[in-house]
C-alpha cells in the first residue's frame, strides 16, 4: 500500500468556501473516490490556506487515472480549480507530493525484525 501525501494552496479569500464545499461532498464523487482506490483519504487545512491531503492506494497512477476517467470527477476538478493558487493542471493531479521521511508502523516492524534475529542467535547462559 503506497501512503501519499500531498501539498496545495488554497487561496486565502476562499479558504471558509473551500471549507464549506468539503463538509458534504458530492456522494457521487464519495463513491468515485473509494471505488478507484483513494483510500484513508483525508485533506488539513492551515489558516493560511496551506493544504495538505494525506491517502493510501495500491497504485497512485490507478488511482489518478481511475478517477480521471469518471465524470463526477471532471465537474468536481473544474468546481475546485478556482480555489487554488499556483496549479498546473487539476487539482488532483497538480499537486506537490511531499516525501515520506518517518512512518512508525515502519521502523518499529524493523526494530522488531532486528530483535528477532538478536533473539535468535543470542546464546543462553547455559549455552556459553
Amino acid at each position: 500500500m503506497q501512503r501519499v501525501c500531498f501539498q496545495l494552496q488554497v487561496k486565502p479569500d476562499r479558504i471558509e468556501e473551500y471549507t464549506r464545499r468539503h463538509a458534504s461532498v458530492w456522494p457521487e464523487m464519495l463513491r468515485a473516490l473509494h471505488e478507484t482506490g483513494w483510500q484513508n483519504y483525508s485533506l488539513f487545512l492551515r489558516p493560511d490556506g496551506i493544504l495538505i491531503g494525506y491517502f493510501e492506494t495500491d497504485s497512485l497512477a490507478a488511482a489518478q487515472a481511475g478517477m480521471a476517467a469518471t465524470e463526477v470527477n471532471v465537474r468536481w476538478q473544474a468546481a475546485m480549480a478556482e480555489f487554488f493558487e499556483n496549479l498546473e493542471g487539476s487539482p488532483d493531479e497538480g499537486f506537490v507530493r511531499l516525501a515520506e521521511v518517518f512512518h512508525l508502523e515502519d521502523q518499529l516492524a524493523a526494530l522488531d525484525a532486528v530483535d528477532t534475529i538478536h533473539l535468535e542467535f543470542t546464546p543462553t547462559p547455559t549455552e556459553k
